[in-house]
């Protein structure tokens, strides 16, 4: 399935590293002293577009859903606070997702790979150095940039060609960046988007054997 492409852009929550529940708790924890039943709101956003970034999800929280006047200020503020709560609980090995870091190791010299996240940039490479990934990767992109914009800086700089180029991840915005910038999508660890007909991989098992 990957044979024909030269590049392989890696989204990392989901894919590379099972974080999910820890981002998700999160948005919990920062915003405790808020309405329960708004915080369970906002999860239920972030839940259904695990491709955009904290700072879009946080002014989604106070602009649609507490209807409060929001600032750029207020939006790092609460960005940074959760920052703090991932490193403090995310940087552990036991979140790596084997099968696609065993899938790495093999190819890691077939492929020229990056990793493209909805993640804060800074904390993407704090995370991916303590647990020794960034070594397998060209550039580490993330936001406060979004990943469609990210995924077009990358094609250009790099003079890639698109059709030599794929996303894996595991949302639907994942799937839009991929379109959004004429190159394929492939999905995995998340059956939602084998339902919509997407090419998927169960496991990356099956491409080595």
């Amino acid at each position: 399935m990957l044979s024909k492409y030269r590049t392989i852009l890696w989204d990392f929550d989901g894919v590379i590293l099972n974080s999910n529940i820890i981002r998700t708790r999160g948005f919990i924890e920062i915003f405790k002293k808020f309405p329960e039943e708004k915080v369970f709101e906002l999860v239920k956003y972030h839940l259904k577009n695990g491709g955009l970034s904290r700072y879009h999800k946080i002014e989604y929280f106070f602009t649609k859903i507490l209807r409060n006047k929001m600032t750029q200020d207020k939006i790092f503020f609460y960005a940074e606070k959760y920052k703090v709560y991932i490193l403090n609980n995310l940087v552990d090995k036991r979140f790596i997702i084997k099968d696609t870091l065993d899938y790495i190791k093999e190819i890691e010299n077939t492929f020229s790979m990056h990793i493209v996240s909805a993640s804060d940039e800074n904390e993407l490479n704090q995370i991916c150095k303590k647990l020794e990934l960034d070594s397998f990767f060209i550039s580490i992109h993330g936001s406060p940039v979004t990943k469609k914009e990210n995924i077009k800086r990358l094609l250009k700089h790099n003079k890639l060609i698109n059709e030599e180029v794929v996303l894996i991840g595991d949302s639907i915005n994942d799937y839009e960046a991929a379109l959004d910038n004429k190159i394929d999508f492939v999905g995995y660890n998340n059956i939602k988007l084998k339902n919509k007909q997407i090419q998927y991989i169960t496991s990356f098992k099956t491409l080595t054997k």
